[in-house]
């Protein structure tokens, strides 16, 4: 026991628990218990399987303890559980997840918002706090319907029917299932080698700083039967893996719930030569440093060794259309010592486990290895695990990363050195090969591609782009399947940014030189007409009924005439109705009038963009309608704010402080404060903004004007109003979920936008 607490010492931790393993073998009888010490503890299994029908699939499961209190008066440790776990149907790309978490989480939840509330973005907290107080969680997580059953005489865990018990020293019995996906497992895991000890002789660093005991079983055989869509098949063969930690924070703190920001990457590996791998690598992220790096390989008696000296590294990533999180789905794995060297590969990318307990999601899916081995092929099958990497905790990260995706959509479609297959897509000669003849591709890219990618490439707001894809998942359908339709709205959207910039004048688009003051107007009209038309290369080729591409085809040119017939009502203006408008305080007309212009010009567009995903995602006709009137809400409050922006300053400057009455532009301020001010004042607001007024303070008293009478906060009221009321549509449609929480918080974003 000396030598085991020298090591635990080295990990920063002072001593051992009564209650964990000593030297020598590990003694499952006793140590596959829960442990009364731990206030964090789970037992993890995975398996590979190929059934009777010769399909191959993958499962893992976690079933989770924590200590969330002492009992008063008793004392006595009152625990939380949760249970995730996910089938993967490898033959058919499939990827079947459920998420069960303790009946209290809500309130726990609740109270851990209450100590750190600004950890994290303060509209996505605001929106989980309006599902947590009535008492639920988001989907994809559901609540256990009752609490857990541990036992601490025997390993026998019970969450909701799903269950994990030993029956007899080697063999233990895996239940699960997920009756709303369908699926479920009955599975027997008998041990085919001893435990091995992960870590330092099994000590390792828990993910707040916890010291932990980590062993697992590399090797078991597998026989059962799983279950999808009603149909029960028969496992042929199989291979298992059970993994089990358990442990406490260090001497002097009291829970196991300190504040960390730590990551880790993880890898259980089974090769057909008989060995298997366990490596991990635990990252503190703030501090940029390991927290623990072991690699553990065990022969085929059954041997197993620590090497700390191991490469695993990501070489290819992937990103999720739900989450816009990126996981690497290849990696290297190399250790020296041994003269191993692998390449690992997901089966198929989409793997990830979107959950509330590990915001927004981790990655843990099945992968495929080959390699080598003391210069001998080598192939097998194996687990990833990647978690706490997300770089995208608030709204303002989330939308970049649209937006880098978005970039790459119009990038992967619009290549400024053109294949001629990308070319014959382009210009719709495919079945026409003729049309390429002479074609003068650098030319066609100078004088087509590039004016509109050199606006695409500099970035804009992402919002647009995401409503299709979210509005896919809203509706149950899967956005994966339709990453390049990010791509549609914003071709919409630059094709009108250009146009306009030529029609208004501008100078400036998206801080740079507009398309028309780099490529000379003809170039820019050109460019910015032919954005309209390259969405439909997208629904081209999308793998969707001739129904559902008809209606979204007349979708799309109804919303191309009203976003035309808003964009002809601001070109000429409301000034015809200013006369009127003065003399008889009738803001209301004009406030029509400009409400009109937004709804078609910005609240059309963005609603056919929900509408359309709506569609893809096989959504209802009462779904795609309500989705379509909560994004024209957005549209139109969008418009709003950006007409308060205006008047009060944009965040870093990003537009001169009234613009809008140097323009002499009517906006819904001015509506307002006509129904507002007396007649001379009216008058008096008219005369300057028919002058267009440039000097500051001039501008200024505009401005004042506007503030005094409440017009300005009128429009902001107002704006709120338009989203909350058709948000009240859309939550009492749609059960609450990750998707629907996400949409609530940035409807509050937009409407709190200083930029």
């Amino acid at each position: 026991m000396e030598n085991q607490l020298r090591k635990n010492s080295c990990l920063g931790i002072n001593s051992s628990p009564d209650d964990w393993p000593g030297e020598g073998p590990l003694d499952l009888k006793i140590h596959d218990l829960p442990h009364r010490s731990s206030t964090i503890e789970w037992w993890y299994v995975n398996s590979h399987l190929v059934t009777v029908d010769g399909r191959e699939f993958s499962l893992f499961a976690a079933f989770f303890r924590s200590l969330e209190e002492v009992g008063e008066p008793t004392l006595e440790p009152v625990y939380c559980h949760s249970l995730t776990w996910a089938l993967i149907d490898a033959s058919e790309q499939k990827y079947y997840r459920e998420s069960l978490l303790d009946p209290r989480t809500p309130s726990i939840a609740l109270k851990k918002m209450e100590k750190d509330f600004q950890s994290t973005d303060p509209f996505l907290k605001k929106a989980l706090r309006e599902v947590l107080e009535q008492g639920k969680v988001i989907l994809p997580d559901r609540l256990l319907k009752k609490n857990a059953e541990v036992s601490t005489e025997e390993l026998k865990l019970d969450y909701d029917g799903n269950r994990f018990v030993k029956l007899t020293a080697e063999c233990y019995q895996l239940k699960l299932s997920d009756r709303e996906a369908m699926v479920s497992c009955e599975l027997l895991l008998t041990l085919k080698k001893p435990p091995a000890r992960h870590g330092d002789n099994g000590v390792v660093q828990g993910t707040t700083g916890e010291g932990m005991f980590y062993y697992f079983v590399p090797s078991c055989q597998v026989e059962g039967t799983l279950t999808l869509a009603g149909r029960t098949l028969e496992v042929k063969t199989a291979k298992g893996w059970y993994d089990h930690e358990f442990g406490r924070p260090e001497d002097g703190q009291n829970s196991a719930r300190t504040k960390s920001n730590v990551a880790w990457n993880w890898i259980a590996v089974q090769l057909d030569n008989g060995y298997e791998i366990s490596a991990y690598d635990l990252i503190d992220i703030d501090q940029d440093k390991s927290c623990g790096h072991y690699a553990i390989v065990i022969d085929p008696e059954g041997n197993w060794e620590c090497h700390r000296e191991f490469i695993f590294k990501p070489l290819e990533n992937w990103s999720s259309s739900r989450t816009f999180e990126s996981y690497p789905i290849r990696w290297l794995l190399e250790i020296p010592d041994v003269d191993l060297f692998l390449t690992v590969e997901a089966a198929f990318p989409a793997q990830e486990f979107v959950t509330i307990i590990s915001h927004p999601g981790f990655w843990e899916g099945r992968v495929t290895i080959t390699g080598d081995m003391k210069e001998k092929i080598v192939e097998g099958i194996g687990f990833v695990e990647r978690s706490g990497f997300s770089k995208l905790a608030r709204l303002e990260d989330f939308l970049k990363a649209v937006g880098q995706e978005t970039r790459t959509s119009i990038q992967n479609l619009l290549p400024l050195s053109p294949t001629t297959v990308q070319l014959k897509k382009l210009l719709g000669s495919e079945s026409q090969p003729h049309r390429l003849q002479g074609l003068d591709t650098q030319q066609y890219s100078k004088a087509l591609l590039e004016p509109i990618r050199t606006i695409v490439d500099r970035g804009g707001k992402a919002w647009r782009s995401y409503a299709p894809l979210a509005c896919i998942d809203l509706v149950g359908g899967d956005s994966s399947f339709f990453w390049d339709w990010l791509g549609v709205p914003e071709l919409l959207h630059v094709g009108s940014l250009i146009v306009d910039d030529v029609q208004d004048r501008s100078l400036v688009r998206r801080g740079g030189p507009t398309c028309h003051h780099v490529y000379g107007e003809p170039l820019a009209i050109n460019a910015g007409n032919v954005c309209y038309f390259l969405g439909e290369i997208l629904l081209r080729d999308s793998q969707i009924s001739a129904a559902d591409k008809l209606r979204i085809y007349e979708l799309y040119f109804d919303t191309l005439r009203a976003a035309h017939a808003g964009q002809a009502l601001d070109l000429s203006g409301f000034s015809y109705l200013m006369p009127e408008v003065v003399e008889r305080a009738t803001g209301e007309l004009l406030e029509a009038g400009i409400l009109s212009m937004y709804r078609l010009k910005s609240g059309v567009p963005a609603s056919a963009s929900a509408k359309m995903g709506a569609i893809l995602g096989g959504g209802s006709q009462e779904q795609i309608d309500r989705l379509g009137g909560f994004f024209e809400a957005l549209g139109m409050a969008f418009q709003i704010v950006d007409d308060v922006l205006n008047l009060r300053g944009f965040e870093n400057n990003l537009k001169s402080k009234g613009e809008d009455i140097t323009a002499g532009k009517i906006t819904l301020p001015v509506a307002k404060a006509m129904s507002a001010l007396p007649l001379e004042k009216r008058q008096e607001l008219w005369q300057k903004l028919d002058a267009n007024l440039s000097a500051p303070d001039a501008i200024s008293d505009v401005i004042e004007t506007l503030e005094t009478c409440g017009a300005i906060e009128a429009c902001v009221e107002q704006a709120n109003e338009v989203v909350e009321s058709a948000w009240q549509e859309i939550d009492r449609l749609f059960p609450d979920s990750d998707i629907k929480v996400r949409l609530r918080a940035f409807s509050w974003y937009v409407l709190a936008r200083h930029y």
